[in-house]
């Protein structure tokens, strides 16, 4: 499988998988579009139609339907890196020197360009602000990119300038002492007052698109989480993140019955509240500055649509 935070366009890739059991009966172009995500349904369906997929040894078309045991093989041509162009795009910039840019991500923004998203997102504006000053370790997609969070969740993300505080900011997320604190509604009223769920996150094992708690394939991932305030049927929480992982703490917080409000990835499909997506905020970013070596910690408030939420909540 290929998670784009993980992969770059212009990489050849070869794909190898063996059908799990509760697969039998799917279209191979939609089971292989659900196990890659970097690579369009349309796209695959080329790729069946010039005899590029191999199942068992033999070449398929793109209604073949896939058996448990069945061994798919086949390569995503190589393309071209696209050009990612600087946009004038405002940015709410919290802090700002030499080498690193803490900036306040507003809903519905993407950090990083990847399939379907290569204008309007986090890195085509920073581009526009920071000129060439940015760090190229993550190659032309993601300069200045160390760490991300999701097109949905708004708040704090520091972008580094060059790479020597790319380096360090990223060691600092490796051995997880960056302070990383998110405001969040969730479904149902919390019996404990605080809590932690410690528990692997890894693709989910049947729809590939989602992240799950996997005990099997999963990643090590640790959410502390308190109560802020019991509304109703919901509760305004804080969580703090010990490690980052893709969709963390809505993973999380779902896994232990209090899904987001507004995930309806991870929730409910509840529309009452006519909301973008899930209700969650980066409200606090903390690390060492990889120049001065000295903490620095900065806040970011609640957007406006999370304190209007609130308020209706509380009535």
């Amino acid at each position: 499988m290929i998670d784009m935070a993980e992969s770059m366009i212009g990489v050849k890739q070869m794909e190898k998988f063996i059908v799990p059991a509760e697969c039998t009966g799917a279209r191979i172009d939609k089971y292989i579009s659900e196990m890659v995500e970097s690579i369009s349904r349309s796209r695959i369906q080329g790729i069946l139609k010039n005899g590029g997929v191999m199942v068992n040894g033999s070449t398929v078309k793109a209604n073949y339907k896939v058996s448990a045991g069945d061994v798919i093989e086949f390569q995503i041509p190589e393309d071209r890196e696209p050009d990612i162009e600087p946009e004038n795009i405002p940015l709410d910039i919290i802090y700002e020197d030499e080498d690193v840019l803490v900036v306040n991500k507003p809903k519905g923004m993407v950090v990083h360009p990847s399939a379907g998203h290569y204008s309007g997102t986090l890195v085509n504006a920073i581009m526009y602000h920071c000129k060439d000053s940015l760090s190229g370790i993550n190659g032309v997609l993601r300069p200045g990119i160390v760490h991300r969070i999701d097109m949905d969740t708004t708040g704090l993300l520091v972008v580094c300038k060059n790479d020597a505080a790319h380096n360090f900011i990223a060691e600092q997320l490796s051995v997880h002492s960056i302070t990383r604190k998110y405001r969040a509604i969730v479904y149902h009223g919390m019996k404990e007052e605080s809590g932690t769920v410690d528990a692997p996150i890894g693709r989910h094992p049947v729809d590939r698109k989602k992240m799950a708690v996997n005990h099997k394939n999963g990643k090590p991932a640790v959410t502390h989480y308190k109560v802020l305030e019991k509304i109703g049927s919901f509760t305004y929480i804080e969580c703090q993140l010990e490690t980052g992982r893709t969709h963390q703490i809505r993973v999380h917080m779902a896994s232990i019955n209090h899904p987001l409000l507004g995930d309806a990835v991870y929730g409910p499909r509840d529309s009452s509240y006519h909301l973008q997506g899930q209700v969650l905020h980066a409200m606090t970013l903390g690390f060492i500055h990889p120049r001065t070596g000295q903490y620095m910690e900065f806040e970011a408030p609640l957007p406006e649509y999370f304190e209007k939420l609130l308020n209706k909540l509380r009535g």
